[in-house]
């Protein structure tokens, strides 16, 4: 999943969610330079995403982009399903998206401090594009998309994705509500297993 699923669902505790939010930056067994709290949310992440990879459900959604998008087929679905997120919000939070989003930039900036230099960039472009509020948007999407290509070290059309979403949008729609809430069960039931080590 991308940053706004698993800022979702981690946001209940503030180590937990900086752990989930740092963990692509942080590789092997170098999470165990952090605290407690920070580990659960790296392998928390790590959990979270290896469902999503292996879920049937994601796995129809990348074949659909695969034969034009190669290896970023799953980056770019992850992206979508962010989409579909922000989007029907108020469905899965009592929170405004605009109060959460707030929210988690001030608990971000906060731990920048220990934060991978990697994740300290993020955070200043997540401020600066007010990320996550244009998920919402297909012309948020559309902007996600060409910055994410623009930075990827191999050619690539991420930046196109955007009209393989319009054309599949019901499809791509019925997808994410079928995965979604069993992602949400499998984070919960991996947060109750990871805080009893």
């Amino acid at each position: 999943m991308n940053f706004l699923a698993h800022l979702y669902l981690s946001c209940e505790e503030e180590e937990l969610m900086i752990g989930n939010f740092i963990a692509d930056s942080v590789k092997g067994r170098a999470f165990l330079n952090f605290s407690a709290g920070i580990r659960r949310g790296i392998l928390l992440h790590r959990a979270i995403d290896h469902f999503t990879d292996q879920h049937s459900v994601t796995r129809t959604s990348v074949s659909r982009l695969r034969p034009a998008y190669g290896k970023y087929s799953g980056v770019i679905i992850d992206i979508f399903y962010d989409h579909f997120l922000a989007a029907g919000w108020s469905r899965f939070s009592e929170q405004p998206l605009a109060d959460f989003s707030s929210s988690v930039q001030a608990v971000l900036v906060r731990y920048r401090p220990i934060m991978p230099l990697r994740s300290q960039q993020f955070l200043e472009y997540m401020i600066r594009k007010n990320i996550p509020m244009p998920y919402a948007t297909l012309q948020g999407i559309e902007e996600v998309l060409y910055g994410m290509s623009r930075r990827a070290k191999f050619e690539n059309r991420m930046y196109a994705a955007v009209k393989e979403l319009n054309a599949h949008y019901r499809d791509f729609g019925l997808e994410f509500e079928l995965f979604f809430p069993e992602l949400c069960r499998f984070a919960e039931q991996k947060k109750s297993e990871l805080a009893k080590q």
